[in-house]
């Protein structure tokens, strides 16, 4: 009598957790980051054998390697890009941000930037186009900005601007009736002769 399962079976183990103001939810003895967006908002936190995966509604805020250790942050410095936007400071001391592993054209630019309050300031406008363009699209240009020997955050936020321009239209294609019968021929004497027309009236 037994019913055949539908689908295939999730196996996790689902509660609710309050994130915190620092972009943090604890679960079981253990602290791991969530999206800025879901601050101060109860999230579900589903606890699989190796990953924990926190969601709100039905977006995925979170997805961490599970940690069975205890009193350990486990952070992802992603989650913290709206709060870097605010307080681009943060790159050098946040805890979030130490040992962080960026891809390599944005390992790159970083190395070229240097250090100090400007740089970190430029630096972190290009990373937070991230939050409209996508790491993909950011990575791509900032990878032809260095190709071209350029490091400036104006240049590669104005090569993210141009590919999100809309692609050029098609050539008009003219319809068989609108087509000329006699093209006009490229004659610039046509003109001289006017010229000498006017002059005998």
């Amino acid at each position: 009598m037994l019913q055949p399962v539908a689908a295939p079976f999730d196996e996790f183990y689902e509660s609710e957790h309050a994130v915190s103001g620092t972009c943090l939810i604890s679960f079981d003895r253990n602290r791991y980051s969530v999206s800025a967006k879901a601050v101060r908002r109860t999230v579900q936190v589903r606890a699989y054998a190796t990953r924990i995966v926190v969601r709100l509604g039905g977006e995925v805020l979170a997805d961490h390697p599970r940690f069975f250790g205890r009193d350990r942050t486990i952070y992802d410095p992603w989650h913290y890009l709206p709060v870097l936007v605010t307080k681009p400071g943060a790159l050098r001391n946040g805890a979030p941000f130490q040992d962080w592993e960026l891809p390599p054209a944005l390992s790159r630019l970083r190395r070229k930037l240097g250090a100090g309050d400007d740089a970190d300031r430029r630096f972190v406008r290009v990373l937070a186009a991230v939050l409209d363009d996508g790491l993909d699209l950011v990575e791509a240009a900032v990878r032809e900005a260095l190709l071209a020997g350029i490091t400036s955050d104006d240049v590669i936020l104005n090569i993210l601007a141009r590919r999100r321009e809309p692609p050029r239209p098609l050539a008009i294609v003219t319809p068989e009736d609108l087509a000329l019968r006699h093209p006009t021929r490229a004659d610039c004497g046509r003109y001289d002769s006017l010229r000498g027309f006017h002059a005998a009236a």
